[in-house]
């Protein structure tokens, strides 16, 4: 078991916890290539990093409509979907109209984005839960049109799963591309693949700093969601056998993921460590947990106040609440993508079934965004209408206003319709 052991001071410097993160990647020279090669960079990039050789980029309609998995799967598909679909019909907003005084009538419309792209990680497992998490939401929504992306397996196929999981949620055009050109196709458009509005979905460090060059360009994305990562708070009630099963389930996703544990039990930590490497013994995802395992930690903390000042510095993907009494301290988080309460909530729960989402800002990023809902597929958009007793109303208010911050054309124009009363 190699991971760092810190003890919390005065001087303590939570940017420690995430030292040791490799930089994200420069990603310029694949949008370069696809910009000036388009199809063709996509064919050779996926040859070039995938060893594919693809027959089309695009999966043919067919496939999709029979694509089929195993009884026990597909029920397990259909709960997920329909825990997300409840969870999330019941985000979607409603118009507001509000007359703010008499005949001034003002509104706020959500119009959804006319086409967004989807992208499906497929690297060391494929993630069909990761299409449910996209697609229900945009599905709700009601986005006219979805692009879905994804790796391609060995054989250039995509996993049958997936396309189950696309067919369930509407989404018919589906791209077996994967990394960085994946991103740079939808958010610049190929000749196969039309240009999309907003780009969603978690990924590598390849993907994430796509979507940043994305937005760097002014194409919008709905969140840095890189490489997973969860911090646990953990009192003395906590079983350690669970708290490290908790730490594996995010370690398995590969060397980039980050994973705390933070406690004020000592003894808890060592116990957590044995635990792991009990775990770690015969499982099958050894090599990839161990990478992650050498820049994961953990805290020793003084007292709760301090574990949540920590974990609101950290701002991790995932939080969960390991606690005997876990209500009074979510209260305290201030930055987290998902929070799991209690040490009957493992971490896997949001990531598969549970009715929440799993495309979570990563790296820290909680500072400045949220979790994926219905609202990130929607647009608001205000309009106002006044009538002739609108206009009588709110003219002198206007024209004054217009007048003061030296804007003539302002105000005559409300005063041409005051006039005209």
């Amino acid at each position: 078991m190699n991971w760092t052991l810190y003890e919390w001071s005065p001087d303590f410097s939570y940017a420690q916890l995430r030292s040791r993160q490799p930089p994200l990647p420069d990603v310029q020279a694949v949008f370069k290539r696809v910009e000036d090669e388009g199809d063709a960079a996509l064919y050779a990039l996926t040859r070039q990093w995938d060893g594919v050789e693809l027959p089309s980029l695009r999966v043919p309609p067919e496939a999709i409509a029979r694509a089929s998995v195993e009884p026990a799967l597909a029920k397990a598909i259909q709960q997920a979907y329909e825990n997300l679909y409840a969870f999330h019909l019941a985000q979607r907003p409603s118009e507001v109209v509000y007359e703010t005084q008499p005949g001034v009538v003002c509104g706020l419309r959500y119009v959804p984005y006319e086409r967004v792209g989807l992208y499906v990680p497929g690297g060391t497992a494929p993630l069909f839960s990761t299409v449910l998490m996209l697609g229900v939401p945009a599905q709700i929504a009601r986005v006219p049109s979805v692009a879905l992306a994804t790796p391609p397996g060995p054989h250039a196929e995509v996993h049958p799963a997936i396309l189950y999981a696309a067919r369930l949620c509407g989404i018919q055009e589906v791209y077996r591309i994967g990394g960085a050109q994946a991103i740079a196709a939808m958010g610049l458009g190929t000749p196969t693949i039309a240009q999309v509005r907003k780009v969603f979905g978690p990924g590598n460090r390849y993907v994430q700093a796509a979507k940043l060059e994305l937005a760097r360009r002014g194409i919008a994305i709905d969140m840095p969601a890189g490489p997973s990562e969860v911090v646990v708070i953990a009192d003395s009630t906590a079983p350690p056998h669970w708290v490290a099963a908790d730490l594996l389930a995010q370690a398995e996703h590969g060397p980039d993921s980050l994973v705390g544990l933070i406690t004020s039990d000592k003894d808890l930590i060592f116990q957590v460590q044995e635990e792991i490497v009990h775990l770690l013994a015969q499982h099958p995802r050894r090599s990839l947990i161990e990478s992650t395992l050498s820049h994961s930690w953990a805290l020793w903390v003084p007292d709760k106040k301090t574990a949540l000042q920590a974990a609101n510095a950290i701002a991790p993907e995932h939080l969960i609440l390991a606690c005997e009494d876990p209500s009074p301290w979510l209260e305290g988080v201030q930055t987290a993508g998902s929070v799991f309460l209690g040490v009957w909530t493992p971490e896997s729960a949001g990531d598969y079934a549970s009715g929440t989402n799993h495309v979570l800002p990563t790296g820290g990023m909680a500072r400045s965004y949220g979790s994926l809902t219905v609202m990130s597929f929607l647009r608001t958009m205000t309009y106002q209408q006044l009538s002739q007793e609108g206009v009588r109303s709110l003219a002198p208010t206007v024209i004054t206003l217009a007048h003061a911050e030296g804007l003539p054309a302002h105000a005559y124009a409300m005063e041409l319709r005051y006039a005209a009363l």
